[in-house]
């Protein structure tokens, strides 16, 4: 099944260095492609790029910003000057911070409003910014993929998270805005969509989900007892639908964002 294949395609991961972004870069070298991984911080991507080499890929590392659009379009230029082309861009930097997740009793007039601008900032504008230099040499070659990530906080209120939740709301929107924008004007050799992750435990909600004895906190209780599976999500779980979605597979599907989430979504809890 040929049409599910990215061997050969260049494709640039953002927040590389990082669990998710780590995970899908790995996923895609080890499909044969190209991977351009991209993170703010040098030694987590150095570490990853040598990584992603030890697995037989072809990879490299650049330090760049999503929230600086120079610094995006030089990275974009070394891309293009290296391997010719750009045919998938993976917005995966993102994530909280612990001032804006409210705790259980603090009410949302406390929240610090520094870090509800960090983080609304470096989710939604992270995605929007990469996607506009990127996604201006997709629409030089007429062809491109590009692949965002929403959230379950997208589909329904979830308590103590508003600034992330915003964000995520909003990267869902623009993805159906930027799928129809690029089509309408660009053909149909470029497609936008979205993966919406359900609940994974990683470093940053590790504390919100884990007990420091190991046992599952109350949170967690509240999200397995609507997730039909009855489970956490393993991250690796995530990489096959990003690659069907980077596809030729995929070809016909633009503007969708996608739940994989055990259920999460559907379950009226019912």
């Amino acid at each position: 099944m040929t049409n599910f294949s990215i061997a050969g395609k260049v494709a640039v991961i953002s927040g590389a260095g990082g669990v998710l972004g780590g995970s899908i870069a790995k996923s895609f070298v080890q499909a044969g492609a190209k991977v351009v991984a991209i993170d703010i911080r040098k030694e987590p991507l150095d570490a990853r790029v040598e990584e992603l080499i030890a697995l037989g890929g072809e990879a490299i590392g650049i330090v760049g910003d999503v929230l600086n659009i120079e610094s995006l379009e030089k990275v974009a230029e070394e891309i293009v000057g290296r391997w010719g082309s750009i045919d998938i861009l993976l917005n995966i930097a993102g994530g909280n911070l612990p001032g804006a997740t409210l705790a259980p009793d603090q009410p949302f007039f406390d929240m610090k409003i520094a870090d509800w601008e960090k983080v609304t900032n470096l989710n939604l504008n992270g995605t929007v910014y990469p996607s506009m230099v990127f996604g201006k040499v997709m629409a030089k070659q007429r062809k491109g993929c590009i692949v965002n990530v929403s959230s379950m906080t997208a589909y329904s209120a979830i308590t103590r998270v508003p600034g992330y939740s915003v964000a995520k709301t909003g990267i869902s929107n623009f993805t159906q805005w930027l799928a129809t924008e690029m089509a309408l004007k660009y053909g149909d050799g470029i497609r936008v969509n979205a993966i919406a992750p359900g609940f994974f435990i990683g470093d940053q909600n590790r504390s919100v989900l884990i007990n420091p004895d190991g046992s599952l906190t109350e949170r967690s209780g509240k999200i397995l007892a609507k997730t039909p599976m009855n489970r956490f999500g393993d991250i690796t779980e995530l990489n096959g639908a990003v690659q069907f979605l980077c596809s030729e597979a995929a070809g016909f599907i633009t503007g969708v964002v996608l739940p994989i989430d055990g259920g999460f979504s559907a379950f009226s809890g019912v």
